[in-house]
């Protein structure tokens, strides 16, 4: 899958397969400019407003507190880009609105579009990363409301990518303990345990994680059977042979490789024989195969941590070397580029 310009009709095509469409114009400035009248239009509430009836844009713009002929001018950008129906003069949602930016829905995304603030200003760091090669590390220097952001925008992502996690994770017969490394808000943990009523988890991360992902746990009501642990990952004694699977979900990105396979190892050694160690992200791939969102995966991940994402065979040598048995990457077909490296323990 990939991202870029679509055409409306024949005519449309005909000149894109000819190449003299000028894509790069696109690509940045009215991909730019849709990006934030998203954003601004969830920020503001105007989907919710217009969730129960479609209104005017003066009506709208009175309800939310807006300029009247500027939220015209946004409700029109969106409306021309699907995210809205014109009915007369009000507007109204049209259903890929309803289903991807409501908070009532269960598949909304509202808190991810919401946690792209923060991540517009990190992503004009791209020039100083380019000249340094140092990234942000931005887990060193969120404020207390970005991490609240933050840990909201992963839930929202999470409950996305679970049904397929769940579904396809290869978890052994009779498996009655997680480890979920780096986990936050615990939603993957939940929904296995959901599935597997004899699993239990226990979901550590960093002390900011765990005390903005903490109310998120504790609105899905399962009690102890998901738990939190403050902690860091690279450090905290893991224990030896008391886990069944233990699941890095979306975690090896932020770190280079030597840290990798010292975090693998220790994740190994806490396995019980024939426990499983799953290892979930987006996987970075060689240029030139069309993986256009693996690659800016990458390269996100490079700018916001310590290194970027990995390639699935790289993350198996990891696990061989841990004395693991890998198995064949496991690639989701609604989440592209994105899968599991399942290993077992013998």
């Amino acid at each position: 899958m990939r991202i870029g310009a679509m055409p409306d009709n024949l005519a449309e095509r005909a000149v894109l397969a000819l190449g003299l469409v000028p894509t790069p114009f696109l690509a940045t400035h009215p991909a730019l400019l849709l990006a934030r009248a998203v954003m601004v239009a969830t920020k503001h509430d105007f989907f919710e407003e217009l969730a129960a009836e479609a209104l005017v844009a003066a009506e709208l713009a009175r309800r939310r507190g807006t300029h009247p002929e500027a939220t015209a001018k946004l409700l029109a950008t969106l409306a021309g880009s699907g995210y809205l129906r014109v009915e007369g003069d009000a507007y109204g949602l049209t259903p890929l609105t309803r289903r991807w930016l409501l908070a009532a829905s269960p598949q909304s995304l509202r808190d991810s579009v919401l946690f792209r603030f923060l991540e517009w200003e990190w992503m004009t760091r791209l020039d100083d990363y380019l000249l340094t090669g140092q990234p942000l590390d931005f887990h060193a220097s969120m404020s207390d409301e970005e991490w609240g952001l933050y840990q909201r925008g992963m839930l929202s992502l999470a409950r996305l990518a679970a049904p397929e996690t769940v579904r396809r994770m290869p978890v052994p017969k009779g498996a009655r303990d997680l480890l979920d490394l780096g986990g936050s808000h615990g939603y993957f943990s939940v929904a296995l345990c959901r599935r597997y009523p004899c699993l239990k988890a226990v979901v550590l991360d960093l002390p900011q994680a765990v005390e903005h992902a903490a109310p998120l746990l504790a609105a899905e009501g399962m009690g102890n059977r998901v738990v939190h642990r403050a902690g860091d990952v690279l450090s905290e004694d893991l224990g030896s042979e008391i886990y069944d699977v233990v699941l890095l979900a979306q975690l090896v990105h932020h770190f280079d490789e030597p840290t990798n396979r010292r975090l693998i190892e220790r994740a190994a050694r806490c396995l019980r024989p024939g426990g499983l160690l799953v290892v979930q992200e987006i996987s970075r791939r060689r240029a030139g195969n069309g993986s256009q969102l693996g690659s800016l995966g990458d390269l996100y991940f490079a700018l916001t941590s310590r290194s970027g994402s990995w390639s699935f065979e790289e993350i198996a040598e990891w696990q061989r070397s841990a004395g693991l048995v890998p198995r064949r990457p496991i690639r989701y077909l609604t989440l592209p580029d994105t899968g599991q490296q399942v290993a077992t323990r013998v």
